[in-house]
């Protein structure tokens, strides 16, 4: 009887803890932590506060009917997501990096020697987070009131530009949080996101209208730029399902780079 009780202790201690208990752990960090509050902040901020400030400047009453057949209330009301995915980027990379820079990852390690289950609770709570508050702001941007005409969920599009709206910054989150197990270095996870979202469509500028075309329809900032449009598609993009598709295996193939790193180094 007492061995058999050592030996179910045992085999409890050297597994750790289930994907249930890791992920409440990571909640709890996440929500301790006064970060995570700022960032949320900036994120709700951005998104409302330059929505207003572009409604704010539509001159409804002195448009062309040409203008008019284009306008895009809808894209409009989403111009926050410019700074509002790098809030999230920001968010995804301080789950991971500040562990190593404070050290606290040694603890977590012992507590969880699984390092993929560790990255894949910490996957699934910042994508939990980050998608309720992106999609509840989204929805909310809808009730925005403007001169010009407001979009209503009905209306051909608009349920799917809200739903990517939420979705979007969400995968920026864990495109962040599996560049950040790489780099492991807060500064460096933040510059390599930037670099991602920003830098990289200013690269390819000048290559020529051919290549800028080509490559620049897979990079994120124009697949959600399409995708949040629901009166006129951009010129030569990814549909909005496929460029869905693209960025969901952006924040795969960056999620298994970090767990292959968090794997084989150490801490």
């Amino acid at each position: 009887m007492t061995t058999a009780t050592l030996t179910r202790s045992a085999t409890t201690t050297s597994g750790g803890y289930g994907f249930r208990s890791v992920a409440q752990m990571e909640w709890l960090k996440l929500r301790s932590v006064r970060s995570t509050a700022w960032v949320l902040l900036v994120f709700a901020a951005g998104l409302i506060g330059l929505a207003i400030l572009v409604m704010a400047h539509q001159h409804w009453a002195t448009m062309s009917p040409a203008d008019r057949a284009s306008f895009d209330p809808t894209n409009n009301s989403y111009a926050g997501l410019a700074i509002g995915q790098l809030a999230f980027g920001v968010l995804g990379a301080l789950v991971i990096t500040t562990e190593f820079s404070s050290g606290m990852i040694r603890a977590t390690l012992a507590a969880v020697p699984n390092r993929p289950l560790l990255l894949a609770a910490k996957a699934a709570v910042l994508a939990a987070v980050t998608l309720a508050v992106g999609e509840i702001l989204a929805v909310g941007e809808l009730v925005l009131r403007s001169p010009a005409p407001h979009a209503t969920l009905g209306q051909p599009g608009v349920l799917r530009a809200v739903l990517m709206a939420g979705a979007y910054p969400a995968l920026i989150a864990l495109i962040a949080l599996g560049l950040g197990a790489v780099i492991r270095h807060t500064a460096g996870a933040i510059s390599a996101v930037v670099g991602v979202l920003f830098v990289l469509p200013l690269i390819v500028v000048p290559l020529g209208t051919s290549i800028q075309n080509s490559v620049g329809q897979f990079m994120p900032m124009l697949i959600a730029e399409n995708s949040l449009t629901a009166v006129k598609p951009v010129a030569h993009s990814l549909s909005p399902g496929v460029g869905f598709g693209m960025l969901c295996c952006y924040a795969v193939a960056a999620l298994a780079a970090g767990t292959w790193a968090l794997a084989r180094r150490d801490a």
